[in-house]
């Protein structure tokens, strides 16, 4: 397959390209960056300035969008507005470009989040349940509108709304390694608020069986079946690691640091489950907690 990537030096993006190349596949890069140093194929756009290199994009058989503004820092203003217009303008940028093509990918498949379904208590969460309100539920559902105009082009189009990604390389285990390292880790809050997690591994692994999939479309969960609360991945990564992990990081200090996203990101939690891949025939790698996070520390995965 031709496959196009925004996003392609990201955490996911990076290690999607290479499970795509070491399979033969034929990988382009969607990137802004005038002087790339990228292994694979460059095709340049900027939604900003309303470029895009339409004709590298003709053939292409999938197109994989991951590219957005990083969420995990203080949210002024003016992050949120770059958050907002990075996800659904871009993504609206894109999808009017390969409107533009003579012969058009088969499917899209977009990044989502399960910051979709906002701050839900104990509640279990599918691909049927309803947004929550606020921020980044907000967000989520406009980028996925973005994403579902695909449809409309006769291309099928996949929402992939992804956990907490487990790897050293990046997010939010890579932040946690530290303080975990030197004793000082332990539950975020209460602890009691649902984390759903994936590892890096099924991120790839659900990617990569949605471009086979033609029965695929429409939202899907991108998590381990098994969430966790906060707490109990906190102990599950100290026995990982081989360290304690009782040292509580009090709520009222977080939301002192960072602000409203300390409230969205660390304190709130949903419990999701991934029915629709695992309907469709998906087989997730790690499904504990504790293999997950023992794999991903060994392997600096």
């Amino acid at each position: 397959m031709k496959i196009a990537v925004t996003g392609a030096t990201g955490l996911i993006g990076a290690a999607l390209c290479e499970r795509l190349r070491q399979e033969g596949n034929d990988v382009l890069v969607i990137t802004r960056r005038e002087n790339s140093s990228s292994p694979f194929p460059v095709v340049h756009w900027n939604p900003e300035r309303g470029e895009l290199d339409t004709r590298s994009l003709e053939g292409v058989d999938a197109v994989v969008h991951l590219a957005g503004e990083t969420i995990a820092e203080r949210w002024t203003r003016e992050k949120k507005e770059r958050i907002r217009t990075s996800r659904v303008a871009g993504t609206r940028f894109l999808v009017d470009g390969l409107k533009r093509l003579s012969k058009r990918p088969s499917v899209l498949i977009g990044s989502s989040a399960v910051g979709f379904y906002g701050n839900r208590g104990d509640e279990e969460l599918d691909e049927g349940s309803p947004p929550g309100t606020g921020f980044l539920p907000e967000i989520c559902q406009a980028w996925e509108a973005e994403v579902a105009r695909a449809s409309e082009l006769g291309m099928r189009a996949v929402r992939l709304r992804t956990g907490i990604v487990l790897s050293t390389k990046g997010g939010a285990l890579a932040k946690m390694l530290l303080p975990f390292k030197l004793g000082l880790g332990g539950p975020v809050g209460s602890g009691s608020q649902w984390m759903s997690w994936i590892h890096i591994d099924d991120v790839v692994g659900g990617y990569h069986f949605a471009l086979h999939h033609s029965d695929l479309s429409g939202a899907a969960n991108l998590t381990a079946p098994q969430p966790v609360r906060n707490a109990d991945f906190t102990r599950a990564l100290g026995r990982a690691l081989g360290r304690p992990a009782f040292l509580p990081a009090p709520g009222f200090a977080l939301k002192l640091i960072f602000g409203e996203m300390a409230q969205d990101l660390l304190l709130d939690g949903q419990k999701v489950l991934p029915r629709r891949l695992e309907s469709a025939g998906y087989k997730f790698q790690h499904t504990g907690v504790d293999d997950a996070l023992a794999d991903a520390v060994s392997s600096r995965k």
